[in-house]
């Protein structure tokens, strides 16, 4: 139904020797057999379900693998609004999520009876909403992106529309920084990636002189204007393998840098730090554990379910996402 994705999240199950795997994962990977299942894992996971998972990528990645994947069992190591999006793409498939309670302060920022109100103040809004959002806020919109694409699909959005973007502020002005388009913006945010400020930023620049800073558009402007790059973390993997440079800065959530260690061997990636921690971690992505992977697979709970008409309504924007990621 698409064309290859623009950035692949790599296969982690090329493939670590049975001999290495422990009890659990080796557990894991037998009722992965017996499911017919695939796991799918977001940047942020702990190492340890990164390594164990058949995809690693960002939200756009795992995205396009959701929609294209032939396995009967959807395993999605992330958080609630990813398993939510796996499910719209593959309303006859079982989707389990290992920890129900993973959420998203984004997502729960912008509640959907909220979003149709301020919808009604203004017929001609064209409704982007970034992936982190409920799938309910998902049925309202006219259109989803991820970090990887807003840029795209803003340039996509149609001319005559008053252009809303929804829930992160903070990416929504990247987009309008990069496109010149202006929007109007939900007062939404990531909990994790505004703990970062422009005097910790500062610091570790000033610590590591040689080394470039990169950062997630989810960041601050204040932020964002000390970086070398501001990117999502697909693209991240893609700028740490063509740098130059031995060290590298990278502040968004701690999970990645286990990526890039793999990816990008004899480098090292440094943990921007905030003001109160040395890195910074959400406590979301980490509810996720081996444990919990093993138990709702073994359990075939928790499920992720939705309603008949969210589903229907919810795939229309998220297709037509996909389908403008897959343009050149």
């Amino acid at each position: 139904m698409f064309n290859a994705p623009d950035t692949q999240p790599y296969l982690t199950r090329a493939p670590i020797p049975a001999a290495e795997l422990d009890a659990l994962s080796q557990e894991i990977l037998a009722l992965k057999r017996q499911l017919n299942a695939v796991i799918l894992a977001h940047n942020y996971q702990v190492g340890e379900i990164q390594d164990i998972a058949d995809y690693v990528g960002d939200s756009l990645g795992l995205a396009q693998q959701a929609a294209q994947t032939p396995a009967e069992v959807i395993v999605f190591c992330g958080v609630h609004f990813m398993a939510e999006t796996a499910k719209i793409l593959n309303p006859h498939k079982l989707v389990l999520l290992p920890d129900r309670e993973a959420g998203c302060s984004l997502e729960e920022s912008c509640p959907a009876e909220k979003l149709a109100a301020l919808q009604r103040t203004n017929p001609n809004f064209y409704t982007i909403a970034y992936i982190n959002c409920s799938a309910a806020v998902k049925a309202l919109s006219d259109v989803i992106c991820t970090s990887g694409n807003a840029k795209k699909i803003v340039e996509h959005s149609p001319k005559d529309r008053d252009l809303l973007f929804v829930p992160d502020e903070n990416l929504g002005g990247w987009v309008m920084e990069q496109t010149g388009r202006p929007m109007t913006l939900w007062k939404g945010n990531c909990y994790v990636h505004v703990e970062w400020t422009h005097a910790a930023i500062t610091r570790i620049r000033r610590d590591h002189p040689g080394a470039p800073l990169v950062a997630h558009p989810e960041c601050t402007r204040a932020v964002r204007m000390l970086a070398d790059e501001v990117c999502s973390t697909e693209k991240m993997v893609n700028y740490c393998k063509q740098s130059p440079a031995p060290a590298i800065i990278i502040a968004t959530e701690a999970g990645m840098i286990h990526r890039l260690r793999r990816e990008c061997p004899g480098k090292t990636f440094i943990p921007a730090p905030t003001d109160r921690c040395a890195c910074n971690e959400c406590r979301f992505m980490k509810m996720n554990t081996l444990e919990k992977l093993r138990d709702c697979m073994a359990r075939r709970d928790p499920q992720i379910d939705l309603a008949p008409d969210i589903l229907a309504r919810a795939r229309l924007p998220i297709d037509r996402m996909l389908g403008i990621s897959a343009k050149p």
